[in-house]
This record gives C-alpha cells, structure tokens and sequence, in this order.
C-alpha cells in the first residue's frame, strides 16, 4: 500500500488531514521518492530557496521527481504574516539582498536543465522598492542564459509602487502573475496585511506598463467563500484584462494557520473553469493541486 501524507506523517507532512486522519481520495498523494528528495537536497547545495520547500507544496514530489521547482529569492522570511502562508515571518531585521543570488539561480537552472524559470518572493516591505531591483536583476540573469528560457515571476504587491512594478515590467519577463489569493470579504482574516482592491490595481497596472506581458492571477478555494464571490473576483481579474487564472483547493500547512472549511470536488473546479473561460480568460487551470506558479512545461489542467 502506498502511504500517504496526513497530520501524523511526521517531517514529511505538505498538508493536513480531517479530524479522523483521512483526506477526500482525490487530495491523496505519495511521499517524495528517492528521486524527488536527491533533486531537493541538489538544490539546497547549490544555495538556492524554492517556495515548493518554504510552502510545504503538495506538488513537490511530481515536480522534484522532473527536475522542475520555483525558485524563492530575497530571503526565507517574510514581512507580513499572511494567515494561510507557512513561510516564516521576518524578525526586526530582514537579511539584506543577496547580489549572488542571480548567479547561483542561474546555475542551477543551467545544472538541472530547467527551461522554464519560475521564480517568486517573500514580502520585503523593508525594501525601498520592495524588491523589484532583484527580480530584474534575476530575470535579467535567466534571460542571458542559452539557450532561451521561458521566465515567469510571481510578485508581491510592492505596497503598490508604479514604479517598482514598472522596473519588473522593464525587465520583460514572459509572465507576471500577483496573486489575490481570495475573495475581497475575506481580506481581513486571510491577508490582513495585503489589500483586495490595491491587488487588482498591481495587475491592472502591469498591463498599462507593458500591454504585451502575460499577466495571471490565483484564487485559493475552501476558505468558506460563496460561488458568487468567487464569479465576482473572477469578473473583478478580467476587468483588469488578467490573462491566466488558476484555481486550487487551500490546504492549511498546519494546525497554527486558518482552517479549511470545505474541500472543493474536481468537479466544482471544473465547473468554475468553464465559467472562467466564458469570461474571456486566455488560459484556466483549475483542479484541487493546482497552484500559481506549478505549471512548468504543462500548459493544461493539473489532475
């Protein structure tokens, strides 16, 4: 029998089981093999973060057995404290920028043969502009490398700089993703540190300062949201001409963070995709295990 991950898996717990130690069948998943753990300790050697590993992502196991992770840069700690997030929380005082960083990223990218480069932050609103400097400075190392790589970046907010948004978009990423993460009515209990409407302005901006980028956005489900305000963010993204939209099921990385409060069937997520795609999103990727940034070389649905 395969085991599977629950509360009581010990280190190797990514996300958490019911009150009689199960998961509904379709958010059960295998232990990393031997081969997913050796990718993981091949990176940690070669001084580079990933959000797969700082997040407790449930994909971790498919994406490290295929040579694929998303690069978490500007530190392990993060200024706000965000109630769904396991990322640890910054003290008084956040490391400074790293300027190898770029370097030891695109080694990596180079010794593991990854063609699409995925790379997110924590929160630094410590910074004077929060960090964009070194998402360019990165982009702009990956984009040196050859042959060409397919870059993505998923941003903070940036307290909602224009300016700072504009020197991500200078650096001409292929995608710019920020997420909203979920619907405006539960702002102050999931994110009460980000602002719903200051989110949507982050992608409505990008698209003013470079038309062509791809901009895409995510929504956690289960955190007891309605259909309707679930359609109305999904209306609220193309609004603002948000291109992709991914949908996933929340999957609280511990006991210490906001509880699920319903697990969403595969077929609820399909139902939304349909939705979503009737609204004019370009690309729709909604299933249980999907997350913003686990797309790698997989442009469909995520099972």
């Amino acid at each position: 029998m395969k085991r599977v991950l629950t509360q009581e898996a010990g280190p190797d717990v990514i996300y958490p089981a019911d009150r009689a130690g199960r998961l509904p069948a379709w958010l059960r998943r295998d232990i990393p093999d031997a081969r997913a753990r050796e990718f993981g300790r091949c990176l940690a050697d070669s001084g580079v973060s990933t959000v797969c590993v700082e997040a407790h992502c449930p994909n971790i196991a498919r994406c490290f057995r295929r040579n694929t992770a998303t690069f978490l840069i500007l530190g392990k700690t993060c200024t706000r404290s965000c109630r769904f997030c396991i990322v640890q929380e910054a003290d008084r005082h956040p490391l400074p920028v790293d300027t190898e960083e770029p370097r030891r990223i695109c080694a990596a990218i180079e010794r593991f043969g990854i063609m699409d480069a995925v790379i997110t932050s924590v929160t630094r609103d410590d910074l004077p502009d929060g960090g964009a400097g070194q998402f360019a400075r990165v982009i702009a190392s990956v984009r040196a490398l050859v042959p060409p790589r397919f870059v993505e970046v998923l941003i903070p907010d940036f307290l909602g700089s224009r300016e700072s948004l504009r020197i991500v978009a200078r650096a001409q990423p292929d995608v710019i993703a920020h997420n909203i993460e979920t619907v405006r009515r539960l702002y102050p209990c999931v994110r009460p540190q980000a602002d719903y409407r200051r989110s949507l302005e982050v992608l409505k901006t990008l698209k003013d300062l470079a038309p062509a980028v791809i901009t895409k956005s995510s929504l956690m489900l289960g955190l007891s949201e309605k259909e309707e305000e679930v359609v109305e963010a999904m209306q609220e993204l193309r609004q603002v001409d948000c291109d992709c939209l991914m949908l996933g099921q929340y999957l609280a990385p511990s006991s210490r963070h906001i509880s699920v409060k319903e697990f969403i069937e595969p077929r609820v997520f399909q139902r939304y995709k349909g939705l979503a795609l009737a609204m004019g999103f370009k690309t729709v990727v909604s299933g249980p295990f999907v997350r913003s940034s686990y797309r790698g070389e997989d442009r469909g649905d995520i099972p």
